[in-house]
């Protein structure tokens, strides 16, 4: 299995490719696990979250994956390529391919990503004996996109990890207080700062609310920076200046769910995504939660997220408004989140995943 996405800072992706590593070895349907970045095997994927980057010679990696082939220790091995693109050797491989976003909105993409799908994209989807999808949204689109038969496309939902759910008492005030915030007392958005997650628009439905409710409930932003956001930064340094917008950055992982379970409200205003961890993670933390409309953030948020067009910033800015404002809404939109999000666990994903496996290897 290619760990091509672990990293020290995981996105949406790597904590699927991360899933995957702890969950499939602990199944009695897989013999073995064997991991690759790029020419290199890994003994431990998780040296890569550290930071690691285990270097083996280009031409002793070679002979070493010639040797094992050829004496068919791969014989029977199938490779599943969790971040979209086979590598040049697998042949009738899995690929999961997570969303079309760099083919339906290039220009939210940098150049060179746009290059790269193009260069590759369709050579794996013609070689993989089966495409993996995270929500039905996007199967639909993968399949009207590629024409291929609907068998060779399935739909095998991420999961949320246990770790987030309502808290209270003295472990969530001490970690909130040490970011500067009050539990309670902050809408909150964790993405990736990128165009395509359209941020400016809650950036500008924010700065609509009236100024004593925005300054008594700031919006926070949590979140790797990505690329193209030059204007979205000076946006985010003049809400800062304002007093009403506070700016985190990357938050570890130990802490997030602290920080998801302290908000207020959770707002993910994305143009496009292939599943959208944060929403649900979010819905998990007990927190009332607005996505975007038009996307398969409607599917996975199962009619208890509220969808809102965020291009439209007056309605935007009121579903804002009404979450702060009215508790009996609020509560029971946690409550639903909470049983919603109950239905997508990490072991559920695994298990469907070497389903999908056993479809393949018949």
């Amino acid at each position: 299995m290619s760990v091509d996405a672990l990293s020290s800072q995981l996105t949406g992706i790597g904590r699927y490719c991360l899933e995957l590593v702890r969950g499939l070895p602990g199944d009695d349907r897989v013999s073995q696990v064997s991991y690759f970045r790029g020419i290199t095997w890994l003994a431990d994927p998780a040296i890569l979250l550290h930071g690691g980057e285990p270097k083996i010679p280009r031409k002793k990696w070679r002979r070493s994956w010639d040797r094992w082939w050829n004496y068919g220790r791969f014989a029977d091995a199938l490779v599943h390529a969790p971040n979209y693109f086979l590598p040049p050797w697998a042949e009738r491989g899995i690929a999961t391919v997570h969303d079309l976003s760099v083919f339906k909105y290039p220009q939210t993409h940098p150049p060179e990503r746009v290059r790269a799908f193009e260069a590759h994209f369709a050579d794996t989807v013609k070689r993989a004996g089966l495409i993996l999808t995270d929500c039905e949204w996007v199967r639909r689109e993968v399949i009207d996109f590629t024409g291929l038969p609907e068998t060779r496309v399935r739909a095998v939902p991420l999961g949320v990890s246990p770790a987030y759910h309502p808290r209270e008492g003295n472990e969530l005030v001490s970690v909130i207080a040490g970011m500067g915030l009050t539990a309670g007392g902050y809408g909150l958005c964790v993405s990736t700062f990128e165009p395509r997650k359209r941020i400016n628009t809650l950036l500008l439905a924010w700065r609509n609310l009236p100024l004593e409710t925005r300054s008594r409930t700031p919006l926070v932003l949590a979140g790797a920076s990505g690329w193209g956001n030059d204007a979205l930064m000076a946006q985010i340094d003049q809400g800062q200046r304002e007093g009403w917008l506070i700016h985190i950055g990357f938050v570890p992982e130990e802490r997030l769910p602290l920080l998801y379970a302290g908000a207020k409200l959770f707002a993910y205003p994305s143009q496009y995504e292939g599943f959208g961890l944060p929403p649900l993670e979010a819905m998990a933390s007990g927190v009332p939660t607005i996505v975007a409309g038009g996307t398969c953030l409607e599917e996975v948020g199962g009619g208890v997220a509220i969808s809102i067009n965020p291009e439209d910033i007056p309605e935007f800015s009121n579903t804002i408004r009404l979450l702060l404002e009215d508790q009996n809404l609020h509560e029971r939109l946690s409550i639903d989140g909470i049983r919603h999000s109950a239905g997508f666990d990490w072991p559920g994903c695994v298990r469907h995943t070497i389903d999908a496996y056993q479809v393949l290897v018949g």
